[in-house]
């Protein structure tokens, strides 16, 4: 189950936008919640977050705090009685920092079931040092930090390796997407708050669909608050489990054609090519339609092409341009997949099922 996560920081807006915004994602699907004890240690905030855990739960979230080492120094807490998070409403803690390996085992056993969040962005073997260790295995997960100021967020190797490795021990992963409309995060700096620096610019929903793409990560959280309703509805409407991409249509594109792209089960072959993504299932269907030409110039990356007539064994395979290309006359262009969102044709995976979605206006 790949779930949606919101995030709430007691110390900003009000309490009554904090709590209509838990509701409106509630209504949206979302069912997780990142909070954060390391900027909210004044007993006036720790109030504010018991009340908001309160309503978070009712509302069946699952809610987590960042906390580290000082917070349990601040607090004068053990990290071998979590009863204080317990009592807060936690489902878990986040450790920003971490002990020696042997403290995280020790609380991955906690008697409240307290789930034992991990930073998965140091890229060290700080799993493995938990691990020799022998924890409660079950009750580890990791997340990836976020990074509100521009040009620190991860690059994409770093972030594949170091969820790839939380993945490769079956340990359930999340990261941070970030709204372009929210006003507040843990610190004062608010340049964005996503785990991957090239998600910054991009619409929340683009930034969710390349996180569940890679399959190394489960949950997708918005880093900042608050995020509007037209993203929350976007995230929620989002298919989780099969990479849509958004397409524009040609004007001559027919109706044929936009049943081709929008009606057939699509797949990358798996013979593939660095020219197209060819899915050929529709030449099978379509291949006794009449498809004439049209729309025959040269292509272009993100380019939707359907081949007509004139590639009399071809007619009606549907390609994705990877790269510009001549047109022999023979394949009409009939659609282009929306420009944000060509970066993840790359990432298109041998077999790998997909579908097209209109993009609306």
């Amino acid at each position: 189950m790949r779930k949606l996560g919101i995030s709430i920081y007691p110390q900003y807006g009000t309490m009554t936008e904090q709590i209509d915004y838990m509701e409106r994602a509630s209504l949206s699907g979302f069912s997780r919640m990142f909070t954060c004890l390391l900027s909210a240690t004044e007993e006036t905030e720790i109030n504010n977050l018991r009340i908001l855990i309160k309503k978070a739960n009712s509302l069946g979230f699952e809610v987590i705090a960042d906390v580290s080492p000082s917070v349990f120094t601040d607090l004068k807490l053990s990290y071998e009685d979590l009863g204080f998070f317990h009592a807060l409403g936690l489902s878990g803690l986040r450790l920003d920092l971490g002990f020696s390996g042997l403290e995280e085992s020790i609380m991955s056993f906690n008697e409240y079931g307290l789930k034992i969040e991990l930073n998965m962005s140091q890229g060290t073997k700080y799993l493995e040092q938990i691990l020799s260790y022998a924890p409660n295995k079950a009750a580890i997960i990791g997340c990836h930090n976020f990074y509100p100021r521009r040009y620190t967020g991860l690059a994409r190797d770093h972030f594949l390796t170091c969820s790839q490795q939380y993945k490769q021990h079956g340990i359930r992963t999340a990261a941070m997407i970030s709204s372009s409309q929210a006003a507040y995060g843990p610190w004062p700096v608010q340049e964005g708050l996503m785990t991957l620096e090239e998600h910054r610019d991009l619409p929340i929903e683009v930034q969710a669909k390349d996180l569940f793409q890679t399959e190394l990560i489960d949950d997708v959280i918005i880093g900042n608050a608050f995020a509007s309703e037209e993203e929350l509805k976007k995230l929620s409407t989002l298919n989780r489990f099969l990479l849509e991409l958004e397409v524009e249509f040609k004007e001559a594109a027919t109706i044929t054609e936009r049943e081709i792209v929008l009606k057939e089960k699509h797949l990358n072959r798996g013979d593939i090519s660095p020219y197209v993504i060819r899915s050929t299932q529709s030449r099978v269907t379509y291949g006794k339609e009449n498809i004439e030409a049209h729309d025959t110039k040269s292509i272009k990356r993100g380019d939707i092409t359907i081949d007509n007539n004139g590639y009399e064994r071809y007619k009606g395979e549907l390609h994705i341009a990877l790269q510009n290309m001549e047109n022999s006359g023979n394949t009409n262009i009939v659609a282009a997949v929306a420009e944000e969102e060509h970066f993840l044709l790359n990432q298109i995976k041998p077999w790998q099922k997909f579908s097209f979605i209109e993009k609306k206006d």
